[in-house]
């Protein structure tokens, strides 16, 4: 449809053609593991949050509670690690979404404060110097909960098809790290 604008966050001119699946799956791939991986976050997020509120059996113990958490917080560091040393960097030079002075790393900041506040807590209630307190562990989680979610989803849509293909040829898209 020549002429008519594409309404991406990347606003480039027209609107391109139609993907065969073949080109979908290509272009889609780093979408889809990313998107693996940040379920795997979701869920952890979702269970820590759930036993944050729940009573007697239904939850996880304040031991649980402490591993799942300091587990939790560990991977997701890793995670973000890999992005920024391994991934981004790559991105970024076609892609302004990943340069560092822009929103997807901004948030990576904004997750980390909050996620060394929710360690430092958990390690305390570890090592004994601070009981475990359901309503803390969700205090410091919902201090980056909306930033964490945020950045979850707009990192899969911005490394889904329809934007990859804005940069990136099909050939470079297989060369792509992850």
């Amino acid at each position: 449809m020549a002429g008519k604008k594409n309404d991406s966050p990347a606003g480039f001119g027209d609107e391109l053609p139609k993907l065969s699946p073949s080109e979908f799956r290509t272009y889609n791939r780093m979408a889809e593991q990313m998107d693996a991986f940040h379920n795997h976050f979701r869920l952890a997020w979702n269970q820590l949050l759930d036993a944050c509120d729940a009573t007697g059996k239904r939850g996880l113990s304040a031991r649980q509670m402490i591993m799942t958490g300091l587990q939790f917080c560990s991977q997701l560091d890793f995670h973000h690690s890999i992005e920024e040393q391994h991934i981004f960097p790559v991105l970024a030079r076609k892609m302004p979404e990943f340069r560092k002075e822009l929103e997807l790393l901004s948030q990576h900041k904004q997750i980390h404060a909050g996620l060394e506040k929710l360690e430092a807590y958990l390690e305390k209630c570890r090592s004994g110097e601070e009981d475990m307190r359901r309503e803390e562990v969700k205090r410091l989680m919902e201090a980056f909960g909306e930033v964490l979610w945020t950045h979850l989803d707009q990192e899969v849509k911005t490394l889904g098809a329809d934007n990859m293909r804005k940069y990136w040829s099909e050939k470079e898209m297989r060369a792509l790290p992850m």
